[in-house]
């Protein structure tokens, strides 16, 4: 398949979680490959200075201010996006995400809301507003939730996390089985433990480094090598990819139990 496959000159990709980490290595590997990218996050002011380092790089960034737990937030962020980027947003990637900590008999209620809502909840808030735009309008799109091999398997310590991934996984399905015949196509991306900023002390740690021992690659994955995935699903080389889960772990989820 031709690398043009891969490009994403013409769209416009809305990016939520996107202050830091996976979320703005997201952003700006769409807009290195053509695309329009609007920045979302509850951080305006972070948003701001990474939009104007992008656009210095030459390419197309705007920020909107997005809180993914409320609708009212989520519907204005998406009109403004819009706005911002000169039409209907045709790729979106729903990143953000907390993940919480303790085990299950110590976890709080409000906990549990914490993560289920921003997870599971906001996600769903954000890819109805963006797929109804989108069905309005007749313009063909793709839709990629960020989940985790732990939707898959679990880990200890973190169960509303698990089951918030999980949830976004049978909500990735459900939503491309109904929105296929709009032209809509609806993915997830699941990485495994990959390095970033807000991990990269903790596996410098006696447990980070037994953690890394179990990956049978023996080693955490870059930010960087996400890109094909995510790019695969955003662009037409993944035209008629629907409903899947790619994921990108070293092997960690065939390892032994």
């Amino acid at each position: 398949m031709s690398s043009v496959a891969f490009r994403l000159e013409g769209r416009r990709a809305l990016i939520t979680g996107a202050s830091g980490g996976l979320g703005l290595h997201f952003a700006e590997a769409l807009a290195r490959a053509g695309a329009e990218v609007v920045l979302a996050a509850r951080r305006a002011d972070k948003l701001a200075s990474e939009v104007e380092r992008l656009r210095e790089s030459g390419l197309r960034a705007h920020a909107v201010s997005m809180d993914v737990t409320v609708a009212a937030s989520v519907q204005a962020a998406v009109a403004e996006a819009e706005a911002k980027a000169g039409g209907v947003v045709d790729v979106l990637v729903n990143n953000a995400g907390v993940s919480g900590e303790g085990f299950f008999l110590q976890v709080e209620e409000e906990q549990w809301d914490a993560v289920v809502d921003t997870n599971l909840k906001g996600a769903y808030l954000v890819a109805r507003a963006v797929a109804r735009r989108l069905v309005e309008s007749g313009t063909p799109g793709s839709i990629i939730h960020i989940a985790s091999i732990l939707g898959l398997r679990v880990g200890g310590g973190v169960s509303p996390y698990c089951a918030s991934k999980a949830g976004l996984l049978h909500l990735t399905r459900a939503m491309a089985f109904e929105l296929a015949r709009n032209s809509i196509r609806v993915n997830a991306l699941a990485p495994g433990y990959i390095e970033t900023d807000f991990n990269r002390a903790f596996f410098e740690t006696d447990a980070g480094r037994k953690l890394v021992s179990r990956i049978p690659m023996r080693r955490l994955g870059s930010m960087q090598e996400l890109d094909g995935p995510l790019l695969l699903l955003a662009s037409d080389a993944g035209s008629f990819m629907s409903g899947s889960v790619l994921e990108v772990d070293g092997g960690h989820l065939c390892s032994t139990l």
